[in-house]
């Protein structure tokens, strides 16, 4: 396998220093982009880490997960003659995921973030297998890997073990556009297979990486979106000519949460020179509704859900969540609970909360849109209406998905379901937590597409009058993709160009070239 790594940027990892920016850019990597490696005193660490286990085994005495079953088994000893068939049979019989595999993106994250925890020496796994875990990242050999089957304790169990059976050459990859059995795929990097030895199973599958995985990867994009919807407010504001006097900072000094400083700092920034706001000062319009007149208030307080999940995530990500851990200088290897999961599990229900009240209020800054009676501009900013349904089903679409949201922010975290014959009592459920999560990334985030399509219609009808130059250039942008609707058309593409806009940054980016970084 022909990978250039000559102008690769290099990470390398230790346990103790990788950020979530660093997994969003592994994470979403093609190979050659990006090199990860094991700093040099983590890999020593981990070596002792490993002669350790080693010397454990010789002497023979029961120590869990190295020569003993697992969870409510952990009472049978296993014969040393026996002790690399318990580590690949416990692979094999946790590989018990269901459902649809996780995206390349999450996939690559969670083996980065497994990766990192078993670097900082306190896991006893062979430094070999975790070599061979960084060259699947490095080359893009991506596991297939279910969704569903953890309950979020005893660390991510049946979810890892399918990223370990791939390790052991069992496993099904996606490897340059195409699913095969994972030995293939080492093969063709000019790697072997992992062979485990004591603990090295259970190192590999013990952890909290599915669920940080996709904290982290929310938390990343969540942070872009709080931005986001601050700009398409502004957008809508202007389109609707509402007022910006709510937004005057010394309402917000008044009641000093950060997350509506910022946002309040934000909306007086984007709405700076706006010739449409200008005019609106002496018109009979007193007070807006609260989805234009409180933004500060409800987009700021949705920012302190993010960063409170991204303080979380941040230690998770750095945190050793296996189980038994291996204390060299003591000489001890000790059971404990680091791979539950709750904080986690709490963090993304909060997120997934805060990110539905952004689409909430985006969703009723749409419908004012649509209301001549509110807004001043023909029904559904369409021309001819009747004739035309304008931008009448986009609105529903939105509403489809922010009723969609309050189901999915039903708590995963107060839910606990015993297992492993009642050891294994009280779970987090965290990637059913981040699973919902990314659900509701994804509604917000094609909820504020249509509010972008629809803000920039509305513009359409106050020219030739101006917005601020911060937002006519996010209009602009929008132009070059989407044409002003003159007749009924086709809107889901539209829809969906927005939302790529989204993702590439392209409108952050055209709004901080313009006026600087926003919050």
């Amino acid at each position: 396998m022909g990978v250039n790594f000559d102008k690769a940027e290099t990470i390398e990892i230790d346990g103790k220093n990788l950020t979530i920016d660093q997994v969003y850019k592994v994470a979403t990597a093609s190979p050659g982009e990006i090199k990860v490696v094991i700093n040099e005193s983590a890999l020593f660490k981990m070596q002792k880490s490993r002669e350790f286990i080693l010397e454990l085994v010789k002497k023979g005495e029961p120590v869990y997960g190295i020569n003993t079953g697992f969870g409510a088994l952990s009472g049978k000893h296993i014969e040393q003659k026996d002790l690399a068939k318990l580590q690949i049979n416990l692979i094999r019989s946790h590989c018990t995921g269901v459902g649809d595999p996780f995206s390349r993106k999450i996939t690559r994250a969670i083996m980065l973030l497994r990766a990192n925890c078993l670097a900082s020496g306190f896991s006893g796994i062979n430094p070999k297998i975790v070599d061979l875990l960084l060259s699947f990242i490095n080359y893009g050999i991506t596991p297939i890997v279910p969704q569903k089957g953890s309950v979020g304790a005893s660390g991510d169990l049946a979810p890892l073990s399918h990223v370990a059976l791939a390790l052991i050459g069992e496993g099904e990859v996606e490897f340059e556009g195409k699913q095969i059995n994972s030995k293939f795929a080492i093969d063709l990097i000019g790697r072997q297979i992992a062979v485990l030895g004591p603990k090295d199973g259970l190192a590999l599958i013990n952890g909290t990486a599915v669920m940080a995985a996709l904290g982290a990867i929310a938390v990343h994009e969540a942070k872009k979106l709080m931005k986001i919807a601050d700009i398409v407010n502004c957008l809508t504001l202007d389109g609707v000519m509402g007022s910006r006097s709510a937004y005057y900072p010394g309402i917000s000094a008044l009641k000093p949460h950060l997350g509506q400083l910022e946002s309040c700092e934000n909306l007086n920034r984007l709405l700076d020179s706006s010739n449409i706001n200008d005019s609106h000062q002496d018109c009979h319009k007193v007070q807006d509704p609260y989805s234009l007149r409180c933004v500060p208030q409800v987009h700021g307080a949705c920012r302190q859900t993010v960063i409170h999940t991204e303080q979380v995530v941040s230690t998770e990500l750095n945190s050793v969540t296996d189980n038994p851990l291996v204390f060299v200088d003591q000489q001890q290897v000790v059971s404990g609970g680091n791979f539950h999961g709750e904080a986690l599990a709490l963090s993304m229900d909060y997120l997934a909360m805060g990110l539905a009240e952004i689409c909430s209020i985006s969703e009723r800054r749409i419908e004012k849109m649509m209301n001549p009676t509110f807004s001043d501009l023909p029904a559904f900013l369409t021309k001819n209406s009747g004739l035309n349904s304008g931008l009448m089903i986009a609105q529903v679409t939105a509403a489809a998905l922010t009723s969609e949201n309050k189901y999915l922010c039903h708590p995963a975290s107060v839910d606990s379901i015993p297992t492993s014959t009642d050891k294994e009592d009280h779970v987090s459920m965290g990637v059913t937590a981040g699973r919902k999560l990314h659900e509701v990334l994804f509604n917000v985030k094609n909820c504020l597409s249509i509010e972008f399509l629809c803000n920039t219609q509305a513009l359409e009808f106050q020219r030739p009058k101006a917005t601020s130059p911060a937002l006519e250039e996010v209009y602009t942008l929008i132009r070059k993709h989407i044409d002003p609707i003159e007749d009924d058309r086709v809107l889901y593409n539209d829809i969906a160009n927005i939302v790529k806009l989204i993702d590439t940054n392209e409108i952050i980016s055209a709004v901080e070239t313009k006026i600087g970084e926003l919050k």
